[in-house]
C-alpha cells in the first residue's frame, strides 16, 4: 500500500505571513470582506496623497450599491477606523480619513511584511 503525500500548503514564508496577520487581525474590530476591501482601497488612494470623498467611495465601481458602500463607510466610521472630515469651501462635501486606529493597522501589517522580508 502506497502512502499518498501530504498536500503542501504553501511556502513558508506564506503560512508565517497568514499568522502574523491573522495576529493582527484579532487585535482590531472585525471587518467583513467589503469594509476589508473598501479600507484597503482608500488606503491605497491615501498613500498616493489622494483625499477621498465618500461620494467617491460610495461610486467605486466595485459591483457594489451605493447605499451598500455607504453602509459600510458608516461601520467602518463606528469602529473608529475612519473619520468624515467636511471640506472647508463646501461642508456638503465630507472627505473619509483614517484615523489613528487605522494607521495603527497598517503600520502593523506593514510591519509583518517587513518581518517576513528579513526571515
Amino acid at each position: 500500500m502506497s502512502r499518498k503525500p501530504k498536500p503542501d500548503p504553501g511556502s513558508l514564508a506564506y503560512l508565517k505571513l497568514l499568522n502574523l496577520v491573522d495576529s493582527i487581525k484579532r487585535s482590531q474590530p472585525a471587518l467583513d470582506p467589503l469594509e476589508e476591501r473598501l479600507l484597503n482601497r482608500m488606503a491605497m488612494a491615501w498613500h498616493k496623497g489622494e483625499k477621498v470623498t465618500v461620494t467617491q467611495a460610495m461610486e467605486g465601481g466595485d459591483g457594489v450599491a451605493p447605499a451598500t458602500v455607504h453602509r459600510r463607510l458608516k461601520q467602518l466610521r463606528a469602529k473608529g477606523l475612519v473619520a468624515l472630515v467636511a471640506d472647508a469651501n463646501d461642508t456638503r462635501v465630507r472627505f473619509i480619513e483614517p484615523t489613528d486606529e487605522a494607521l495603527h493597522y497598517f503600520n502593523a501589517l506593514d510591519d509583518c511584511l517587513r518581518r517576513l522580508d528579513r526571515a
